[in-house]
C-alpha cells in the first residue's frame, strides 16, 4: 500500500479517536447524581 495512503489513515483514525473522547469527557461530561435509590423502589438508574 501506498505510504501516503496509509499516513492519511492513520490521522484520519487519530482523529476520529481523539474527537470521540473529547465529545465523550469534556465537551458534554455526564454528571452523576447522588440521589440514585438503589436499595429500593423501582426507580433504580443501575440497570
Amino acid at each position: 500500500m501506498n505510504p501516503f495512503i496509509q499516513e492519511v489513515l492513520v490521522i484520519t483514525a487519530l482523529v476520529i479517536a481523539v474527537g470521540f473522547l473529547v465529545m465523550k469527557f469534556v465537551w458534554n461530561p455526564r454528571k452523576k447524581s447522588s440521589s440514585k435509590n438503589c436499595g429500593s423502589g423501582s426507580d433504580c438508574g443501575c440497570h
